[in-house]
């Protein structure tokens, strides 16, 4: 692929370089369409993928596709071009999240070198081996947040029981609530298409000592019925954070997120996603007070990560079921 030139089997190595990204309980929530005159990727949200009870306001959506333009700039980059990059491009049109534009890029310009990562990232659901980062990787990959508008914060031995406490009740409401609970049972190999949600393989355990809330996405009412093991005792987990907490946070706290996991699983660390205290205004409020001394921030993902299996990757859709024709 060159610089000059846009054709079809570029435009499907970009999409499908976006579609590798991550979205809540796999749903890809996600449209894309070329805008040929300008060379212009747009992104639209897909209504019919979102998680309506589950994320009720549209929040994990923006982070979805947000991740899914950062995978895209990382391709664009890779094979040449220069993406620019507008979010919420068309105030009449809510559903267009993004739109980038592929320029000539830079004779020489620097690669992220993250490409390579965009088809090895996915999330490992099982238990870490307790070893901990290098300083030098944490601080990489705060840098690695920073880059894209977002902060990310390891949490400290009492941020972090706080946060495990979260998530659990997060987790016990999500099991308890029937309308959260059946949203998720339907995407784990459920009657869907086999390109969406999460076969049973990907699910990883549940932790033996109930140490590491890990979500049941059966949303079983016994959870004593999965198969356990024990996780690691002391977890490192990160908060990722916004200044504010409107849309376009919302799209740059996703590129955040993909930058941040595609940087990590180049340096061979893996990473799981605890999103459930996000689905519940007042246990994201009880993080966004973390730590109680630092500055008021709105949390947009908790990170688990650490050293270990690297588990089955979910399905993608290809990208003929994602891509529409025109702008």
């Amino acid at each position: 692929m060159s610089s000059t030139t846009l054709d079809a089997q570029a435009v499907e190595r970009l999409v499908a370089a976006a579609v590798a990204a991550p979205s809540l309980h796999n749903t890809q929530p996600w449209r894309f369409r070329l805008d040929t005159g300008t060379r212009t990727v747009c992104i639209d949200a897909a209504a019919d993928h979102a998680l309506c009870h589950t994320d009720p306001v549209g929040r994990a959506v923006h982070l979805s596709v947000g991740c899914a333009v950062l995978n895209l700039r990382v391709a664009a980059t890779h094979f040449g071009w220069e993406p620019v990059t507008r979010l919420l491009p068309c105030p009449d049109r809510p559903a267009r999240l993004a739109a980038v534009r592929l320029a000539e890029s830079v004779r020489g310009a620097a690669s992220s070198g993250l490409y390579e990562a965009v088809w090895r990232r996915h999330s490992s659901r099982f238990p870490f081996s307790g070893r901990p980062l290098p300083s030098d990787l944490l601080a990489e990959l705060a840098e690695a947040a920073h880059l894209e508008g977002a902060t990310l914060r390891f949490a400290g031995r009492d941020d972090t029981d706080a946060v495990v406490r979260a998530t659990w009740e997060a987790e016990y409401r999500n099991r308890a609530d029937a309308d959260r609970a059946a949203e998720s049972r339907r995407l784990v190999d459920g009657p869907h298409s086999p390109s969406l949600g999460l076969p049973s393989s990907t699910l990883g355990r549940q932790d033996a000592l109930e140490r590491m809330p890990m979500r049941d996405f059966g949303a079983h009412r016994h959870p004593d019925v999965l198969p356990a093991r024990a996780f690691e005792p002391r977890p490192a987990l990160a908060l990722l954070s916004t200044a504010h907490d409107r849309r376009a946070d919302w799209l740059r706290a996703g590129q955040a997120l993909e930058r941040v996991l595609l940087l990590a699983t180049r340096r061979g660390v893996r990473a799981s996603l605890l999103h459930q205290a996000m689905e519940w205004p007042d246990l994201r409020r009880v993080l966004d007070a973390l730590p109680a001394d630092g500055p008021r921030a709105h949390t947009q993902m908790v990170i688990r990560m650490g050293y270990g299996p690297e588990g089955p990757a979910s399905p993608r859709r290809p990208v003929a079921e994602v891509w529409e024709a025109g702008g």
